[in-house]
C-alpha cells in the first residue's frame, strides 16, 4: 500500500479543500485562523505535504460552511471512478 497523501484519491481530496475554501471566500490565512491553527498548516495540507485525519476534516469542512457528511459523500463517489 502506497502513503495516501501520494494517492490519486488525496488529490481529489486537495482539489476538494482548496474548492471549498475558495468557494467560502477564505484565503489559506482565514481559514487558519478559523481553525486557530499556523497558516501552514492549511498550505501544507493543499500542498499534500501534510495529512489532514478525519477530525480535522469534520472542522475543515465546518469552517468552510460546507455539511462534512455531504462532501464525504462526494468525496466517496470520485473515489470509486478510480476503481
Amino acid at each position: 500500500m502506497q502513503k495516501s497523501t501520494f494517492s490519486p484519491q488525496y488529490d481529489i481530496l486537495k482539489t476538494k479543500l482548496v474548492a471549498m475554501r475558495k468557494a467560502a471566500g477564505l484565503t489559506q490565512r482565514q481559514l487558519a485562523k478559523k481553525l486557530n491553527r499556523e497558516h501552514s498548516f492549511v498550505s501544507r495540507i493543499e500542498l499534500g505535504e501534510r495529512r489532514l485525519d478525519v477530525v480535522e476534516f469534520y472542522w475543515v469542512c465546518l469552517a468552510c460552511e460546507h455539511d462534512p457528511k455531504s462532501v464525504y459523500n462526494e468525496l466517496i463517489k470520485e473515489f470509486a471512478k478510480l476503481d
